[in-house]
């Protein structure tokens, strides 16, 4: 598939982990999310669920793996196979978001401590898409890349017990977005109306590994209409197609 080496060793009885360079890249990435679909593919009787990370994949079987060694064989050949594949695509998800200090607890004080204008920071923060990694730490919390080294932000020495769910924050290189009220050690600079989050849907999460974040600014009062619309049940997020 390409010329990294991913190395492959047992996670637990029933799970092998492959991973790749410690490098967080979109190359990385894209291999990482081709060798799923094919495993996906060749050894669905096998392997009952696999899970993808900055530069892993979990590979978790449907019985316990007896063989390590003849397991991992299996998947390397999977790996270096011509499975055919559709076209890589991925969305570009227009999200909504609301920078007022009502909502941006920490932008003052990130203001203040990189000596540069909050509007200048909101600037940095919403002209990038951004590309969704995996999905963790919470069910719905998207890890994106793509974080302007301007706004680098060493994650708070006290974390706060709870923030409002929505809360757009900055912790070290990344960005994201809380799905949930919880507690937060990352700084908030603003909110999105929006749930990434539904257990009720058919997708609790609208985006996946691999999909692209856009945020879009917007004031408290389009903030209070879209709140609106989403109890109704009538605001559909924007997204476009992106080809790779």
């Amino acid at each position: 598939m390409s010329s990294y080496q991913p190395t492959y060793k047992r996670y637990n009885e029933q799970a092998i982990l492959i991973e790749w360079p410690t490098t967080i890249n979109t190359r990385i990435l894209s291999e990482v999310l081709r060798y799923k679909e094919k495993i996906e593919l060749v050894l669905n009787q096998e392997v009952s669920e696999v899970r993808s990370a900055y530069q892993s994949l979990l590979i978790i079987y449907k019985s316990y793996v007896t063989d390590v060694s003849g397991a991992i064989d299996v998947l390397k050949a999977v790996y270096t196979s011509d499975v055919e594949l559709k076209p890589l695509t991925s969305k570009i998800w227009k999200v909504p978001v609301c920078y007022d200090d009502r909502f941006g607890w920490d932008l003052e004080e990130m203001s203040l401590s990189k000596k540069i204008s909050k509007g200048r920071i909101i600037k940095l923060h919403s002209a990038v898409i951004y590309t969704v990694y995996f999905i963790g730490f919470l069910p719905g919390f998207l890890y994106l890349g793509g974080l302007n080294e301007m706004l680098f932000t060493p994650r708070k020495a006290t974390p706060r017990m709870n923030i409002k769910k929505g809360a757009v924050a900055i912790g070290g290189s990344q960005t994201g977005i809380y799905p949930n009220d919880s507690p937060a050690g990352w700084h908030i600079i603003g909110n999105s109306p929006i749930d990434f989050f539904n257990p009720k849907a058919s997708l609790p999460c609208f985006a996946k590994a691999g999909d692209r974040i856009q945020f879009i600014p917007i004031s408290l009062k389009e903030y209070a209409s879209i709140e609106k619309l989403i109890e109704e049940g009538d605001y559909n997020l924007d997204s476009e197609v992106w080809h790779d």
